[in-house]
C-alpha cells in the first residue's frame, strides 16, 4: 500500500518507521502545504499534523479521492464542515481522537461503566489526562471522546475544564489536565462516593500503539468509500 504522511513531526516518523516494517511504501511526506501530484499517488493518507493545517490536508486528499485516516486534534469545531465535504465529493474519511488500539477498547469500557453508573447519583464522576509538555490541545482530543461517551450514556449535560477536582460539579464532567515531560498519555475516570471509588485508567508506554493503530486504520479502509471510526475497524458495534 502507498502512504502519504501529512504531517511529518514524531508521530509522523513513527508511522514510517512501522508502516515500512508492514511492508508499505511512503510515497509523499510533508510537514507544510500539500503538492497535489505526489499526494494523488497515495492509496491512503495519514494526517497528523497541526490544527491550523487540518482541514486543510484533509479537504486536498477528499478532492484527489485518496482516503485519509486522520488523528490531528484541536480542529474539531470544524468537523461537521469537514464531513460535509467527505460526502459532497464522494471521499473516504476515519478520524480518531487517538489511535491506539488499546485506547478504542478502553473507549467502549468507559460507555459501558456510564451506563452502569448511570443510576447511582451519589457518585461524583470526574476524568483526568496527563500527557507530555509538547501537546498543543488541552484537554486532550482523547479526554473529550472519554467525557463525550459518559454524557451519551448519562444524565450528565457537558464538561469543563478544571485546575483540580470539583466536587460541586452538578451536571458538569470535570477534566483536569496535567502536562509532564515524556509521558505519551494517560487518562483516567473516576466516579467517587462517601463509601467508594472506583476508577479504570489506561496508560500508554509509548507513541508506537497510537501510530500502529493509525497504520492499521489505513490498512482496513484502504479501497472504501465513506465515514468510519476506530469502532468499524475493531468491530466494536455491536458489542
Amino acid at each position: 500500500m502507498k502512504i502519504a504522511l501529512l504531517g511529518y513531526g514524531r508521530m509522523g516518523k513513527t508511522i514510517e518507521k512501522l508502516a515500512l516494517e508492514r511492508n508499505h511504501t511512503i510515497v509523499y511526506k510533508t510537514s507544510s502545504g500539500i503538492n497535489k501530484e505526489e499526494l494523488q499517488q497515495a492509496d491512503v493518507a495519514i494526517d497528523f499534523s497541526i490544527p491550523t493545517a487540518a482541514i486543510e490536508n484533509i479537504t486536498s486528499a477528499f478532492k484527489l479521492q485518496v482516503p485519509v485516516i486522520s488523528g490531528t486534534t484541536g480542529w474539531l469545531e470544524n468537523y461537521d464542515e469537514v464531513v460535509k465535504t467527505c460526502n459532497q465529493l464522494n471521499g473516504t474519511f476515519l478520524y480518531a481522537s487517538n489511535f491506539s488500539l488499546g485506547v478504542n477498547l478502553f473507549f467502549n469500557l468507559n460507555e459501558h461503566l456510564a451506563k452502569l453508573m448511570k443510576n447511582h447519583e451519589q457518585y461524583q464522576v470526574s476524568l483526568e489526562e496527563i500527557h507530555h509538555t509538547q501537546k498543543l490541545d488541552e484537554p486532550s482530543g482523547t479526554a473529550i471522546s472519554l467525557a463525550e461517551g459518559i454524557i451519551n450514556h448519562s444524565s450528565l449535560t457537558d464538561w469543563k475544564l478544571v485546575e483540580q477536582e470539583d466536587e460541586n460539579a452538578g451536571k458538569s464532567i470535570p477534566v483536569t489536565a496535567k502536562r509532564i515531560e515524556n509521558v505519551p498519555g494517560t487518562h483516567s475516570i473516576s466516579y467517587k462516593s462517601a463509601v467508594d471509588d472506583i476508577e479504570i485508567k489506561h496508560t500508554a508506554h509509548s507513541r508506537e500503539g497510537f501510530a500502529l493503530g493509525a497504520v492499521i486504520a489505513a490498512e482496513w479502509i484502504n479501497g472504501k468509500k465513506g465515514m468510519y471510526s476506530m469502532k468499524d475497524v475493531l468491530q466494536l458495534n455491536n458489542l
